[in-house]
């Protein structure tokens, strides 16, 4: 073989190498023009995003109570008692619901509404509940949904420890199922809704003053 034949393979490796890096150099050319690109981009699509009108927004979603005190005629005459029953399960590891049910850690519960605040004998109430109970306070409607919203902020000082009732159906349909554990319940309220059910027959209003 002569001169010639290895100055062919000479420049046969060089070209390939050649071909090698143009190749090389050409994909970082393409892959930094995408970089850039994709950079140019999101300066162009991205925008500040107000946090305080999304959560506004899904503040908005959620159901708001109405203000004032419920309509405890219109809410009563449609809770669910078998609803109530089965909330009022979450409360039988300290009460009794049966009649003649035994005291547990809290007093039993059967006939209630309508009770004295602090009357079950020989149950021993906390402090706090016997100064609430002062002056003849019964269980009412009023004070009975606040009491299960939050028994610890309604009664400072109470030994019941429960945290409460936030949803206000339970709490509703829970004191119509307590309702219906007497042989005379507590008289519903009128309805205050211009639309409330025609079926709730009118029944003399119960004390709307705070009744522990």
């Amino acid at each position: 073989m002569g001169d010639l034949f290895w100055n062919k393979v000479a420049g046969a490796v060089l070209a390939v190498g050649l071909l090698i890096l143009g190749l090389q150099t050409l994909g970082h050319e393409l892959m930094h023009s995408d970089a850039i690109e994709e950079d140019s981009m999101r300066e162009t699509i991205a925008y500040p995003v107000n946090w305080e009108l999304i959560g506004a927004a899904a503040a908005s979603d959620e159901p708001e109570e109405p203000a004032g005190p419920p309509d405890f005629g219109t809410l009563l005459a449609s809770a669910d008692v078998s609803a109530g029953e089965r909330v009022a399960r979450r409360c039988t590891s300290c009460h009794s619901f049966e009649e003649g049910g035994r005291n547990g850690t809290g007093p039993a519960l059967y006939g209630v509404m309508g009770r004295d605040v602090g009357a079950v004998d020989g149950f021993r109430y906390s402090n706090a509940m016997l100064e609430y109970a002062e002056g003849g306070t019964e269980w009412v409607y009023q004070n009975m949904y606040d009491y299960l919203e939050n028994p610890g902020g309604y009664v400072s000082g109470t030994a019941m420890s429960f945290a409460g009732l936030r949803d206000q159906e339970d709490r509703i349909n829970i004191i119509a199922y307590m309702r219906s554990l007497d042989s005379d319940p507590l008289p519903l309220p009128e309805p205050a809704s211009a639309d409330a059910p025609a079926e709730a027959a009118p029944v003399e209003a119960a004390e709307a003053t705070e009744n522990g």
